[in-house]
């Protein structure tokens, strides 16, 4: 697995972007009456890693044309120092386009997180591959690392071709493809034999792969981990078994990964993680972390992990800052973590909380 050199973009992620709104103080949706707004998208938060890290970040999406909620998206990108392009789309009256919606309360203690997407008219289910020059981005300006998400790629017919041509221009460039798989059933719906052969292909051409077991099982057939106890840390040798499966059926991978996670609470999680590079296998254990909010920690994860990857660090420490990337975005309000540099980063792995003057 080989970084092209002198590239434009370190890091290009496709998305749909929309707002999430927050009721304050961690109160549950039904009984607030203010919240915080903020941009988000799974596949920003990724990027996020890198973009606060200092490396060059593109993102490509589709706005609403006027809307102040496009405004606003906008701005967080720029404010989140990352680069982006898409095509303005009218919104068509008021029954037209829209950027989508995600309620979500951050839960606390014994009451569990709630979310609800409202994704109708949602204008990134109109990404088009004719909308963008595959030949200026990825021939011209070159890009290291396209990262896919299984969100995107099913979110509509049409995204599903743009991932697919995405993929298959990236291959052709010499850029790297991690793709997450990101399981929705409610994505799937109606579409599964479809949606399973377009995964299928860009799972074969990805360098690096990472999901959890139910998005191996249901996006590509795989068999899952063996049933255990509670305790996710016994678990480990079955998911190994998993991944070792996953790797016969797509051995032109480089890298496998997955997150581990037991919730103790909602703010005390056991967290780990699991990554086979080549034929190294890179465990870490699950250790409790504390969470304000568990929303884009394994976006964190995912993000943290193509970062030190960017970075050409050596493997065994590809999967521990992906593991403290994860969690430090559960201590962001935001979805995405913000980290103000590298040993922030590296002071979470080594469980040093202490103040830093």
């Amino acid at each position: 697995m080989e970084l092209k050199k002198n590239c434009a973009w370190s890091l290009v992620v496709p998305t749909s972007m929309g707002v999430r709104i927050t009721p304050d103080n961690g109160q549950p949706t039904h009984a607030s009456e203010h919240f915080t707004m903020q941009a988000t998208s799974a596949e920003t938060n990724v990027a996020s890693i890198a973009s606060y890290l200092g490396l060059p970040v593109k993102v490509l999406t589709t706005f609403v044309k006027g809307s102040p909620i496009a405004h606003f998206i906008k701005g967080n990108l720029a404010a989140r120092r990352m680069a982006y392009e898409g095509k303005e789309v009218e919104q068509g009256g008021p029954w037209g386009y829209r950027h989508q919606f995600n309620i979500a309360d951050s839960g606390y203690g014994s009451r569990g997180p709630r979310v609800q997407n409202d994704r109708a008219g949602e204008v990134g289910r109109t990404l088009n591959i004719a909308d963008f020059d595959l030949e200026r981005i990825f021939g011209q300006e070159g890009v290291q690392v396209l990262h896919l998400s299984g969100l995107i790629a099913a979110l509509s017919p049409e995204t599903t071709k743009f991932c697919l041509e995405l993929a298959r221009a990236a291959k052709k460039y010499g850029t790297l493809i991690s793709f997450d798989l990101n399981y929705r059933a409610s994505f799937w719906k109606d579409r599964e034999e479809e949606l399973a052969a377009s995964f299928k292909e860009i799972a074969s051409v990805s360098d690096i792969l990472v999901g959890n077991e139910e998005d191996f099982q249901l996006c590509l057939g795989m068999k899952g981990p063996e049933a255990g106890g509670k305790d996710i840390a016994s678990k480990i040798e079955s998911f190994k078994r998993m991944i070792g499966e996953v790797k016969k059926a797509y051995p032109h991978t480089s890298v496998y990964a997955t997150t581990l996670r037991q919730v103790v609470n909602t703010n005390c999680h056991l967290w780990g993680a699991i990554m086979l590079e080549g034929d190294n296998w890179h465990v870490v254990e699950p250790r409790e972390i504390h969470v304000l909010d568990r929303i884009g920690g394994g976006d964190g994860f995912v993000g943290g992990l193509l970062y030190a990857i960017l970075r050409g660090w050596e493997a065994e420490k590809w999967v521990q800052f992906g593991w403290a990337s994860g969690a430090l975005a559960t201590t962001f309000l935001t979805d995405y973590a913000q980290p103000a540099d590298e040993e922030q980063v590296w002071s979470v792995w080594e469980g040093n909380a202490r103040v830093k003057r």
